[in-house]
């Protein structure tokens, strides 16, 4: 009998992607998602599909039944928020702790959490997962992704879980059902939005990889490590407008600012954002992030240990 593998947040597009990997290689899937109605990132799928909010550790102990393997996906996944502490941090903190209660109390035998290289240690170059991300420069989703991994260490230690850590770079690739912060970069660029050049670097991946990634530590990966997913060298906003040149040849590389243009014009979005309740285009923090820091990671434990 096949094993049974739970994939949270499975019409998200890391999750849905997920689950189509999963299919390819003959697994047995469940698919929970919020919104069970919402069909389409399903479609032609065969796989099982159930109600389930990470806020609700009830439906979490009902979707985790006779589960195998829990692929832990779902999360919040954004920058900016009127109350980031309501609805960034806390959401994904009590996602954690509900989730894994939940798993334990079911008695799942492997979990792969999925985190992000948000959470490494940004003043270490390259980057690897030995050290932590301790200055989020402000950015709630930063500080949400790296306390709440902490935080499902502890519990699987005190739970007894066989745990291991996925750390993606920014997800790019097909089946997006919902445009993400980081495909929306990309969508911005090929349709010619771009009005400057920010000189923002980031690590992409192609969610594909992700996947291959994810299959591989739940057969290779080590209980208790953490395992970088994502490329070495970043590239940056202007390399983006460069491909998206080859796709739209009406597509211009704009003025690249100064650093400080940036904070300034940030600040100005963010105070139209508390006004309007409207996320801002940029904040300041993602500025101190991105302008020209071009972090490298190291991968050679993913490269050895999952092949």
């Amino acid at each position: 009998m096949n094993k049974l593998n739970l994939v949270t947040g499975a019409n998200g597009h890391l999750g849905n992607n997920l689950v189509r990997a999963l299919l390819e290689n003959g697994e047995t899937v469940r698919a929970s998602v919020r919104n069970p109605n919402n069909r389409a990132p399903f479609e032609g799928l065969d796989c099982e599909i159930v109600q389930a909010d990470l806020m609700d550790k009830d439906s979490l102990l009902r979707a985790l039944e006779g589960v195998d393997t829990l692929y832990q996906v779902a999360a919040v996944f954004k920058h900016w928020a009127r109350d980031p502490q309501k609805e960034i941090i806390e959401p994904n903190m009590r996602g954690t702790r509900n989730v894994l209660e939940a798993a334990a109390e079911q008695g799942v035998g492997r979990i792969v959490y999925v985190s992000s290289i948000v959470t490494l240690d940004h003043g270490q170059s390259p980057m690897d997962e030995t050290r932590w991300n301790s200055n989020f420069h402000g950015n709630p989703y930063y500080q949400s992704k790296t306390e709440s991994e902490q935080l499902a260490w502890k519990m699987a230690e005190e739970l007894g879980l066989e745990m291991v850590s996925v750390l993606p770079g920014a997800i790019i690739g097909p089946n997006a059902f919902n445009i993400t912060p980081t495909m929306n970069v990309f969508q911005q660029a090929l349709n010619n939005k771009i009005l400057m050049d920010i000189n923002f670097y980031f690590n992409f991946v192609d969610v594909r990889d992700v996947t291959a990634g994810m299959l591989a530590c739940n057969k290779k990966g080590l209980p208790g490590e953490r395992y970088i997913l994502a490329t070495e060298k970043p590239i940056g906003t202007r390399r983006v407008l460069e491909i998206a040149q080859e796709f739209n040849p009406k597509v211009k590389i704009p003025y690249r600012p100064p650093r400080w243009v940036l904070m300034t014009i940030a600040g100005l979005m963010e105070l139209g954002g508390k006004i309007t309740g409207k996320e801002p285009r940029m904040m300041r923090n993602q500025v101190e992030l991105y302008y020209g820091v071009k972090l490298h990671v190291n991968i050679a434990k993913a490269r050895v240990e999952l092949g």
